[in-house]
């Protein structure tokens, strides 16, 4: 086929797809442009099934160096190891376009999305999902349902669908709403903080308010998708002659299993309630192989463990929708039993011990300097960017019972570090002067481990005494349907994680939301169902928040805390705390053992440390230092005399401190109408020199020798 154009300009979006021109050899390929934004998709798949029961996916989100016209930095001159943003939109792109693949495709596909041209008003993880959407429809894959995503944001109180990246820094909203149609599959959402004449706010989002922004981002979306398929549709390729894993189930089986071991499952459903990771089930298989060998029947493992499987996900599904019975024996919007324990690390600035049921997370807070923020780049700015707060999420094996060893944090654990940033971000002070760490270990799992962070990581910040403007927690909801009924879960545990149609992650203060993560395992959601998602999850977020401020009202502070003396001086005297090569400054830090921030403009020092009389020490200190008077620079007589003393001799000349105070340079040029060579053998530090005014502009005083003027 020949290459071809297509141009969509739909929901402020210009974009253009060329087909046919790049990677020809892959399964579907697209070159995306957006602005001056250009974007490579290329989908490839191995027509070799796997065994296993799952969807083997790939995506890969790259952004080369060039793309922004610069070499990668660091020693090795290649891009390495993805970034956080890159890995997260991975991330994203893989969570919205998992679903369209049809059921039963257990066919290993890679998807890649390269960056070769940045635009620093582009969006890059909706222009990646849109290129990865058009490479997959276009493809011999056999997918044949469109994606669309759409970002919404504010600009002086209006909703504006997909901002560009200048109006979305001001925005109060970053909403990401991925549909197909009228289907809603995907949604991350933060708020940003902002200030007025009344404080700082949250923006948080009221569950309603919510509501409808996402409709609209559906109708937005149902245009898009509409858009796609018309235009895409002549440019699909051949389907590949694929065979879907049937998924059958050996009715006999599950007849033997349901007739003979309904209640050993049921049992083994109640400790799984208590574990991910139940041995219960394993025993209720091993008794099932034993019988029918007994019975002289084919006992295939596999088999028994499929079909096994298959009928403890229909009991627990059934316990729910017909008898609104949890496996835990909650009601359905029953949270689960909370512990809170603050402070209980000593040399840790905050901590907190968050437990709630059978999950649990130890949250820590470090407070450091402005020096201590995460330096990175973003292909889409031409300078660096610093992160003054810094959530990080670790999940070990042994959370899970599982003997795995600990390595690098993977896309899950980005992940649920970066939606514990955005749930909690708001509610820093926006002046906060530092860097703060914060870092949750997941010590044991059983669903919402992501959530205890967020609850955690609120009350080691005030832990820490950092004054957040709210407590923020958070809780993840479940669905349970059949189609013509459903049943909406609070809290689920991960035995209703992964038997359940939803997993949606709500955060926020008790004025609203500030954060919320939804995946859904259906073709969509309807929005009635969303609603009372957020209205259940909204129950369930201000009882957490009501145990927590109960917590947070006996909090003793960490000894580990650091004391912090914030002042001003003059700003001239700043050169004179650092010193001669910064020798003063230096002498400080070690001997009163604080750190130093110095404000050059204003005059502005902070000072801290592990020890208060350490602190206030060195602050009388830096005082003292600052108390002489503030020299007042002379207005020169050009031509006239004066009188100074030799203050430094160098190659070049001589410092000479003039009757002000202040320093001028007599260049050694000046010296003497002959060459000098050896300044030393004329003049020593300390001697008087008379000298005349050459010229003065502002601090700067040129000077000469009567000698040379002769």
């Amino acid at each position: 086929m020949n290459e071809q154009m297509i141009e969509i300009n739909v929901n402020n979006l210009e974009e253009k797809y060329i087909f046919n021109k790049v990677a020809k050899q892959a399964s579907g390929a697209v070159m995306y442009t957006q602005g001056k934004a250009v974007l490579i998709a290329a989908v490839a798949i191995d027509e070799k099934a796997v065994d296993e029961d799952f969807l083997p996916l790939t995506v890969q989100y790259i952004e080369k160096s060039y793309a922004a016209a610069k070499i990668p930095g660091g020693f090795i001159k290649r891009e390495t190891k993805p970034g956080d943003f890159e890995t997260l939109t991975s991330r994203i792109v893989d969570r919205s376009l998992r679903p369209l693949f049809p059921k039963g495709f257990h066919y290993p596909v890679t998807i890649t999305v390269m960056v070769v041209s940045s635009d620093e008003n582009v969006d890059m993880q909706v222009a990646a999902l849109h290129a990865a959407n058009a490479a997959l429809f276009v493809s011999d894959i056999p997918v044949k349902t469109s994606i669309a995503a759409v970002r919404v944001g504010t600009e002086d109180d209006h909703l504006v669908i997909n901002p560009t990246l200048t109006q979305q820094e001001n925005s109060e909203l970053d909403l990401l709403v991925v549909g197909s149609g009228k289907d809603v599959v995907m949604i991350e959402m933060r708020t940003l903080a902002s200030e007025d004449s009344e404080g700082q706010s949250a923006n948080e989002f009221s569950e309603d308010a919510l509501v409808d922004v996402i409709a609209m981002a559906a109708e937005s979306i149902e245009k898009a998708t509409t858009a796609f398929v018309e235009s895409f549709t002549p440019m699909v390729r051949e389907p590949l002659s694929l065979a879907m894993s049937e998924d059958k189930v050996d009715e006999v089986l599950y007849s033997f299993i349901e007739n003979n071991y309904a209640s050993d499952v049921e049992k083994a459903i109640a400790h799984m309630a208590k574990s991910e990771r139940s041995s219960e089930l394993k025993k209720v298989r091993t008794a099932i192989l034993a019988k029918l060998e007994s019975e002289g029947k084919e006992a295939d493992k596999e088999l028994v463990s499929k079909v096994l499987e298959r009928y403890k996900k229909t009991v627990v599904r059934a316990m729910i929708l017909d008898k609104n019975i949890r496996a835990d024996g909650r009601a359905l919007d029953e949270v689960r039993p909370i512990s809170i324990e603050t402070n209980l690390l000593p040399s840790v600035h905050g901590s907190c011990l968050f437990t709630r049921g059978q999950t649990q997370a130890l949250v820590t807070v470090t407070l450091g300097d402005k020096k201590d923020a995460q330096m990175y780049e973003l292909i889409t700015s031409k300078n660096s960017q610093s992160e003054n707060f810094m959530v990080h999420y670790n999940f070990p094996g042994y959370s899970v019972g599982d003997a795995k060893f600990i390595g690098a944090p993977g896309r899950r654990e980005l992940g649920h570090g970066n939606l514990g940033k955005r749930a909690l971000e708001p509610t820093i002070p926006l002046d906060y002067d530092g860097s703060i760490r914060l870092v949750s270990e997941i010590l044991e799992s059983n669903g919402s481990s992501s959530m205890a962070t967020i609850c955690g990581g609120a009350l080691a910040l005030r832990a820490a005494e950092v004054e957040t403007t709210a407590l923020v927690a958070g809780i993840a909801m479940g669905l349970v349907t059949d189609g013509s009924k459903y049943a909406v879960l609070t809290d689920i545990m991960g035995l209703e994680d992964h038997d359940g149609d939803m997993d949606f992650k709500v955060a926020g203060t008790s004025e609203g939301i500030t954060a919320l993560q939804m995946d859904i395992k259906l073709g969509g959601i309807d929005m009635a169902v969303l609603k009372d998602a957020l209205t259940q999850a909204s129950k369930g977020k201000n009882h957490i928040l009501a145990l927590m401020e109960s917590a947070s009202q006996n909090m003793q502070a960490s000894d580990a805390l650091p004391s912090t003396e914030n002042f001003s001086i003059h700003p001239s005297k700043i050169v004179d705390i650092i010193g001669k090569a910064g020798a003063t400054i230096r002498e400080i830090i070690e001997k009163f053992e604080v750190s130093i921030d110095l404000d050059r403009d204003v005059g502005g020092v902070k000072v801290s440390g592990g020890d208060k009389e350490k602190v206030a020490a060195a602050k009388a200190h830096i005082e003292n230092i600052a108390s002489t008077p503030v020299k007042k620079q002379m207005e020169y007589k050009v031509g006239e005399s004066y009188e100074g003393k030799v203050k430094r001799i160098v190659d070049f000349g001589l410092f000479v401190e003039m009757p002000d105070g202040f320093d001028a340079l007599l260049h050694i040029s000046k010296v003497a109408k002959e060459r000098v060579n050896n300044l030393s053998e004329r003049y020593s530090e300390g001697d008087t020199i008379t000298v005349v005014v050459m010229e003065q502009k502002g601090k700067k005083v040129e000077l000469a020798t009567p000698e040379f003027l002769a």
